[in-house]
């Protein structure tokens, strides 16, 4: 899914969560203020296909990589540019660079 045109803003991310042994990433904006289980950013799950979009928080709960490994926070992670930047690297590279 490419950048919504109705969004009139351009948020830096606030958290980066992985698969520790695997290739997911997600990077989060935003918890939606209606629905606390809905987050907005960057997925990927790792096959190639990352996308902007919504999240369910309990799903991620429940993700497990090829080690059984939970989706974990990197906590070293600072972004330093807004999401639209990653997601055009994402979509051209197939995956999430941080």
């Amino acid at each position: 899914m490419k950048p919504r045109a109705d969004r009139d803003i351009d948020p830096i991310p606030v958290v980066k969560l992985f698969t520790p042994g695997g290739y997911a990433r997600y990077l989060l904006t935003e918890i939606d203020p209606v629905d606390s289980d809905r987050a907005y950013g960057l997925c990927d799950l790792g096959m190639g296909h990352p996308e902007l979009g919504y999240v369910s928080l309990r799903e991620l709960e429940s993700v497990r990589d090829k080690f059984g490994l939970r989706v974990e926070r990197d906590l070293n992670f600072v972004a330093d540019k807004p999401l639209s930047v990653y997601a055009e690297v994402a979509y051209t590279r197939g995956l999430i660079i941080t």
